[in-house]
């Protein structure tokens, strides 16, 4: 017997394909699925029923019909593209310059659900293709009629420090129609909740796997202490190793004369973001990376530079309503450039609760460990019952970009969830600058790029 005919043989087919479907089962956890394999059986042995029922069985000679042929091509480039979605790859486009220059705005990625473990969906009930919103009408792409909890498949590895992460947006279950890629619980703590609904609502509110997806870098992992000094990260007292797409907002005093566009182009940096300031002379905010700095105070033309830091109490827009705890008590004088120490909550772990640190997990006990909690009296009651302690039931993280001083991450919204985790970016298939004109936009250097 050759090749062709242990291939071709039905039998040889379904004990491929079975074996393969067995290893998902496993993997997926759930042993209800195993009932597929009476499907697999008749698609290949007893072939009983016609599953692809929208197929027609052509007799020889006879002409195809071309739209059937079509809607076959489609719905199974469906089904391969919505499995390859929900437990492999899924596409992502960088649409702000908070990860500048590790990640620029206009690169098109592929983020890797195995690096951590894909998420089994929490709303099965949903469009194909697409994450929250559909793309002609612009309402919710999904039904909460089926929702199940927080599951994560293996992966091949845990969060670490210093990884380029992909998550839910924390503070994404409730967005507002008329801003919605702003942050609703800012803009209820700055202008209360009755006036900020009546200015920008209504709201949608939505799971935690339809919340938008962010890209940050993970500065600190569950356990780890940290705290920001002038600008500087440091974890458990260490500093963070030097990353060459970390950048922070210099001011750079000039002799009058601005920068050449081909300096500015040559840093990676856009003409149109930057602004000279005459009245300086110079410019306010200049994003540059460590050694950037020295290269720019040689130019003949520079006369000063001085890193921009802020210091409590911080300037708008950093005023404590903005700065995660969101207090102003003694405990939380922070700003974006120093902040903490804070340590990060880790699974398993207990702390002791007090009015003075319950600001830092006030969210965590309630909106993502589904909690009850209130103060009365000075005591504090978790699921009606007072409770001078708490233990968490997942992991935390925190998340920065690299471009530090333009970037809404976890100094404004706190701590990600392990359950908000959705992979890593992989390799950068596409990318183009939004400034220029086609084909001037595309940036050659970066296609086919790995992260």
């Amino acid at each position: 017997m050759n090749t062709l005919q242990i291939t071709g043989n039905r039998w040889f087919r379904f004990s491929i394909w079975a074996f393969i479907y067995l290893l998902w089962v496993i993997w997926f956890g759930n042993w209800w699925f195993i009932l597929g394999l009476a499907v697999i059986f008749d698609i290949f042995i007893t072939r009983k029923v016609k599953w692809a029922f929208w197929k027609k069985n052509y007799k020889e000679g006879e002409k195809r019909n071309a739209w059937l042929d079509w809607l076959d091509a489609i719905i199974f480039a469906l089904v391969v593209s919505t499995f390859i979605k929900s437990f492999f790859f899924e596409a992502y486009m960088i649409p702000t310059s908070s990860m500048e220059r590790s990640l620029m705005t206009g690169d098109y990625l592929f983020v890797s659900k195995l690096a951590y473990g894909p998420k089994v969906s929490q709303t099965p009930l949903s469009f194909p293709l697409v994450h929250n919103i559909l793309p002609v009408t612009g309402g919710e792409s999904y039904l909460k009629w089926i929702q199940n909890p927080y599951r994560r498949l293996a992966g091949l590895s845990k969060v670490k420090r210093d990884d380029i992460v992909v998550f839910n947006f924390p503070h994404g279950d409730t967005v507002l129609k008329a801003i919605p890629t702003e942050d609703y619980y800012t803009h209820v703590r700055i202008h209360g909740r009755e006036q900020t609904q009546m200015m920008y609502g209504p709201v949608v509110v939505r799971p935690d796997d339809k919340k938008d997806n962010y890209v940050k870098r993970c500065v600190a992992i569950a356990g780890d202490t940290l705290e920001i000094i002038n600008g500087k990260v440091y974890v458990n007292g260490a500093p963070q190793q030097a990353l060459g797409g970390v950048q922070n907002t210099y001011r750079i005093f000039t002799n009058g004369t601005p920068f050449n566009a081909k300096i500015i182009e040559g840093l990676g940096l856009s003409q149109e973001e930057i602004y000279f300031d005459s009245s300086m002379p110079g410019y306010s905010a200049f994003p540059l990376n460590e050694d950037e700095v020295k290269s720019i105070a040689s130019m003949s033309n520079v006369l000063e530079i001085r890193q921009n830091i802020d210091i409590y109490p911080p300037d708008f827009p950093d005023f404590p309503l903005m700065i995660f705890p969101f207090s102003e008590g003694d405990n939380f004088k922070w700003t974006r450039d120093n902040y903490g120490p804070l340590w990060i909550p880790a699974k398993g772990a207990t702390v002791e609760l007090n009015e003075g640190n319950l600001p830092l997990y006030t969210r965590i006990i309630t909106s993502y460990e589904k909690n009850t909690l209130e103060v009365k009296d000075s005591t504090i009651y978790i699921n009606g019952v007072p409770a001078s302690s708490y233990t968490f039931k997942m992991d935390y993280y925190f998340m920065m970009g690299d471009n530090r001083h333009n970037s809404l991450d976890s100094r404004y919204w706190g701590f990600v969830p392990e359950s908000h985790v959705v992979g890593s970016p992989s390799v950068i298939w596409f990318s183009k600058d939004q400034y220029k004109t086609f084909p001037k936009s595309i940036r050659w250097k970066r296609i086919f790029k790995f992260v």
